[in-house]
């Protein structure tokens, strides 16, 4: 029997660079290991994107990289040309532009698989929260997003089987089709994990009463609850906590973040730092330095946030959204508190102070479980889970 191929549409941007194609560097490798999980031809989609990677990126060269790679025009269409002769395509269904693939494929044999990460209420979540302070334009986004999910919702009706990306979507999805495979995404492999040294040094430091190290990272937009931060830290300092939070990441609220460090004077207390690249920066900085990841989230995607910083043993502090409250249950790797509540959080934080082992023990926990749940391993289902549907 022929070894099944695979096509993936992917959400990821390429940068025509001349005669190259530059491809984000965590992308980049993501696409290595899925491809060597992969027991025949993989090849992927792309679209280009019209300006420049914030982080490590490489030049996609087919002689280096295990896949076959077309850059689209940013609103060219797939085509039944594109699709032709695959054994199984994997697309986004919260690509708008994926939802009408399924008319493309009108007798051919190629089993069609969709990933679901944001459920409607995480849309409409993430809608109120950019449309803050604005009833009309809430209400017609509200509108547009119920119509849009009508279409959706057919779309992975007629998947042949579904692969969820964290809990809430894992929820829409098994009640829509039985063969849902259920994964957390992130880019953690073994070898980035925190080691069995670091976690002894952060269980020293956490000990001995050094201030309790809060960290976040990720986009300074309001849907990410970056405003959030600082009242949290303020309610901190006026209870003399001992704290320091380090802020990673770039947005529209960094000027607001800054003006509001300056004015409460929490200068030597709270920093705020421009993103940095992920494996070589961000994965050392969070084992060495932090203990507990301060997320604020208010909506209910599956951040892969929330494994990446367990992974480097970390515990997670964070909103009881449907994602971080289903994954705190699973892993025991963290607190929740109620949604949107400054007081409960600092009285959360305040608390995990005078109880440093019980954070120890948790940043522990939170290790083990993100280790089960390593990129590798995530990969190697994913793609058992295809090949299989492939050769049916």
């Amino acid at each position: 029997m022929s070894k099944p191929s695979m096509l993936m549409i992917a959400l990821a941007p390429a940068v025509l660079d001349g005669a190259d194609i530059r491809l984000d560097g965590k992308f980049a490798s993501g696409m290595t290991t899925q491809a060597g999980h992969f027991p025949g031809p993989f090849d992927c989609i792309l679209r280009a994107f019209d300006g420049s990677l914030p982080f490590t990126t490489e030049i996609y060269d087919p002689k280096v990289h295990p896949f076959g790679l077309t850059v689209l025009a940013p609103d060219a269409p797939v085509t039944a040309e594109h699709l032709a002769g695959y054994d199984v395509l994997l697309c986004s269904a919260d690509d708008d532009r994926n939802l009408g693939l399924t008319g493309l494929l009108q007798g051919q044999k190629t089993k069609l698989v969709a990933t679901l990460e944001y459920t409607l209420e995480t849309r409409r979540q993430i809608s109120a929260l950019e449309q803050h302070g604005n009833p009309l334009r809430r209400i017609i986004r509200d509108v547009r997003l119920r119509l849009r999910e009508q279409k959706r919702n057919a779309f992975l009706h007629a998947m042949d089987a579904l692969q969820a990306n964290g809990y809430p979507a894992y929820e829409v999805c098994k009640s829509i089709n039985d063969d849902t495979l259920l994964f957390l995404d992130n880019r953690m492999t073994r070898d980035m994990c925190a080691t069995a040294a670091e976690m002894a040094a952060r269980r020293d430091r956490l000990l001995r009463g050094d201030p309790l190290a809060l960290v976040f990272s990720g986009r300074l937009e309001r849907m990410k609850g970056a405003h959030d931060l600082l009242p949290v830290a303020k309610l901190l300092d006026a209870r003399g906590v001992a704290f320091e939070l380090d802020i990673y990441g770039e947005g529209s609220l960094v000027p607001a973040i800054e003006s509001e460090i300056a004015a409460a004077g929490l200068g030597k207390r709270v920093r705020l730092h421009k993103s940095v690249d992920f494996e070589t920066v961000l994965v050392p900085v969070l084992r060495d330095r932090a203990d507990v990841f301060l997320c604020c989230h208010r909506q209910s995607d599956p951040s892969c946030t929330y494994i990446e910083s367990m992974a480097c043993g970390l515990a997670v502090a964070g909103f009881a959204n449907d994602m971080w409250r289903d994954l705190q249950e699973q892993s025991d790797g963290g607190w929740t508190c109620p949604m949107g509540d400054h007081v409960a959080m600092a009285d959360l934080l305040a608390t995990l102070d005078q109880d440093r082992a019980g954070v120890a023990d948790a940043c522990q926990r939170a290790l083990d479980f993100a280790a089960d749940h390593d990129f590798d391993t995530l990969s190697r289902e994913r793609m058992a889970h295809l090949s299989a549907l492939a050769m049916q």
